[in-house]
Order: structure tokens, then C-alpha cells, then sequence
């Protein structure tokens, strides 16, 4: 099957990027540095917004597969392709939007919320298939 024919499953994945990318790269509204609802509170969103990704890019795959095979290489992709949007992320908020800043913290919650989708995936597929061994 084709790239595109694979990524019409990861349309949910494709478009909460898109939401990503527009949310992390606007001008946010001035009223100090401690967040919106308290200090720190960007780090939560940004463990959010990247635990969701994660689960919506292992929806599309067991979707496209159709089944819930484990697979290491999935995981291992799923990682690589959520650090570099992470790091991408950073970088354009850095070298392109002046009034936004690029943190290491950021990129850290990012990737912490993507392993949060992954322990969450690995967890609920080890579950399934203990339930069926019985």
C-alpha cells in the first residue's frame, strides 16, 4: 500500500499535529510569565497535547493493520516522529517566532507525554492479550 494510502488512517494524527503546530507557534496573550491558570501550566499542556498525539498515531496504526499486534519498530517510529515535531517545534519558536520562546522544558513535557502514550499503549496491549491467553 502507498504512504498515502497508510496515512489516510492517520487523519485524526495528521489534523491534532496541525493544532499542535498553530497552538504552539501563536502569539499567546500578555499577563505574565506565570501561565495561564498558574505557574507551569504550559508544561501540562504541552504532556497533553503530545500523550494525545501519541495515542491518535497508534490508533491509526492498529486501525491500518487491523489488529493490536505489538510491534517495538511501531513504538520506536511513533518516538522518533513525536521528538522531532517536539524539536521542530522548539526550533521555530526559537530561530522564527520572536515572541515565543524555545525551552528544553517544553521539549522534555513533550516527550514526556509521548512516553505517557506509549506506557498507556503497552499497558492496554499487555491487558488484551492476558485477558484472551485465559
Amino acid at each position: 500500500m502507498s504512504i498515502f494510502g497508510q496515512l489516510k488512517y492517520q487523519i485524526w494524527a495528521v489534523l491534532w499535529t496541525i493544532v499542535i503546530v498553530v497552538l504552539c507557534c501563536m502569539r499567546m496573550p500578555s499577563g505574565g510569565s506565570g501561565g495561564f491558570f498558574f505557574q507551569g501550566f504550559d508544561k501540562f499542556v504541552h504532556m497533553g497535547f503530545f500523550f494525545v498525539l501519541t495515542i491518535l498515531l497508534f490508533y491509526g496504526k492498529i486501525n491500518y493493520q487491523h489488529n493490536y499486534s505489538f510491534s517495538s519498530l511501531t513504538i520506536f517510529k511513533i518516538i522518533v516522529i513525536t521528538a522531532a515535531l517536539g524539536g521542530g517545534i522548539e526550533l521555530l519558536q526559537w530561530k522564527f517566532f520572536s515572541y515565543r520562546s524555545a525551552e528544553w522544558w517544553d521539549f522534555g513535557c513533550d516527550m514526556i507525554g509521548v512516553f505517557m502514550g506509549v506506557f498507556s499503549y503497552v499497558l492496554l496491549h499487555k491487558s488484551n492479550y492476558a485477558k484472551t491467553d485465559h
